[in-house]
């Protein structure tokens, strides 16, 4: 039998206090999230979702706390968009998925979880990497760690805009 390990979860399954403030914002500022944070670009910012739905999960955001497409302008929506593809590209190149699961959840209805500043998520995929954990247990298993997954990424952002 394989042990699963997936040590930062254990503050989620507990329902311990989240930071105050908003997580992007406090990334962007510089204030926590250190490990997180893959980069900051003139209008965006990319960081490791702490809670990941598979190995490589990346969110990309845009700076400026808004909560929905509607209050971006233009330069914001294409700067958005330009990260999201460097996070589709770093992740192909780095870990070789066979797709991505790419989107965003607009309001608490559509699942979002921090519906007040919105932001994509850019999950990677492999043929097969759901499983009978995943239907059954409703367990995903994260076979990296974070900070590992972190570290190969982090690279690649630099090239943020």
């Amino acid at each position: 039998m394989e042990a699963l390990w997936a040590p930062w979860r254990m503050s989620y399954i507990l329902g311990e206090e989240k930071p105050a403030g908003c997580i992007f914002c406090l990334a962007v500022d510089g204030v926590g999230c250190d490990d997180l944070v893959l980069g900051v670009g003139r209008t965006c910012l990319a960081m490791m979702n702490k809670y990941p739905y598979n190995n490589g999960h990346v969110l990309v955001a845009p700076k400026r706390h808004v909560p929905d497409l509607a209050a971006l302008d233009e330069a914001e929506q294409a700067d958005l968009m330009f990260n999201v593809r460097l996070a589709t590209l770093a992740l192909k190149e780095l870990m070789n998925p066979d797709g991505f699961n790419v989107g965003l959840n607009l309001g608490r209805a559509a699942g979002a979880g921090i519906e007040e500043h919105m932001h994509f998520h850019v999950v990677p995929r492999w043929n097969g990497d759901t499983n009978f954990m995943t239907v059954l247990g409703e367990v995903r298993s994260v076979p990296e760690h974070i900070r590992a997954t972190h570290a190969k990424l982090r690279p690649f952002f630099a090239k943020m805009r």
